[in-house]
């Protein structure tokens, strides 16, 4: 059989080194993401802090860096990714351009989603006299859970199809795996595999975010 003679231990390494490095890289991003976007928010025109340069700035540095290609992306950070993490190779070495590349997308999928709601939550939190402070912890971040918990879906899908990118670089999991055998040594076989254990994380992904957003809209 085409599959009898499969490295299974080896795809299983690499399988968790997708799942390490997607994960890892998505608690970065929404770390840095989430208040980002909802500064993005906040200094947008008519908001509680509006202010047009600060706006403008952090806008224009999210556009350059959702615009460069990540394969690009990794290239470019060889040098301050050894930096920050040691070496620009395996996992660790994927994690920072993963985060530098799903940060501004994330961040202006949460600056969207708050857009959305209903102005009126804001005005009534001024009217009870409360700060910018209270106004975003207690009622746009709660009023937004449901977009920002899908949005965190739609980051975590994108951040797999990244992390089988990072291959190219020697990043290590998935995309690595099934550049160097099921590209360059034409073991068509990995390449089969590699490419439904992704779709399979995919839709176990977008299946888990439906059912929790769902429930999520239910309260």
């Amino acid at each position: 059989m085409i599959f009898a003679n499969m490295d299974w231990p080896l795809i299983g390494i690499a399988t968790l080194d997708t799942l390490l490095m997607t994960g890892f890289a998505l608690v970065f991003t929404v770390i840095i993401g989430l208040p980002l976007g909802i500064v993005l928010f906040l200094t947008s025109k008519n908001q509680m802090l509006d202010n047009g340069p600060v706006y403008q700035v952090l806008s224009f540095v999210v556009n350059v860096l959702r615009s460069v290609p990540f394969i690009i992306l990794l290239i470019v950070m060889i040098p301050l990714t050894r930096v920050l993490a040691g070496t620009s190779l395996g996992v660790q070495g994927a994690i920072p351009p993963l985060v530098v590349s799903a940060a501004p997308f994330f961040a202006r999928l949460v600056e969207n989603v708050l857009r959305e709601l209903d102005p009126g939550v804001s005005e009534a939190c001024r009217a009870m006299g409360a700060n910018s402070r209270q106004t975003v912890l207690m009622a746009l971040v709660p009023e937004a859970t449901t977009g920002i918990v899908a949005a965190i879906i739609v980051t975590a899908i994108a951040l797999v199809g990244y992390s089988a990118m990072s291959g190219v670089i020697g990043g290590g999991g998935l995309g690595d795996l099934a550049l160097r055998f099921g590209y360059q040594r034409y073991q068509t076989d990995v390449m089969v595999v590699t490419v439904v254990i992704l779709v399979v994380m995919v839709q176990i992904l977008q299946v888990f975010g439906d059912r929790l957003v769902a429930r999520l809209n239910r309260k």
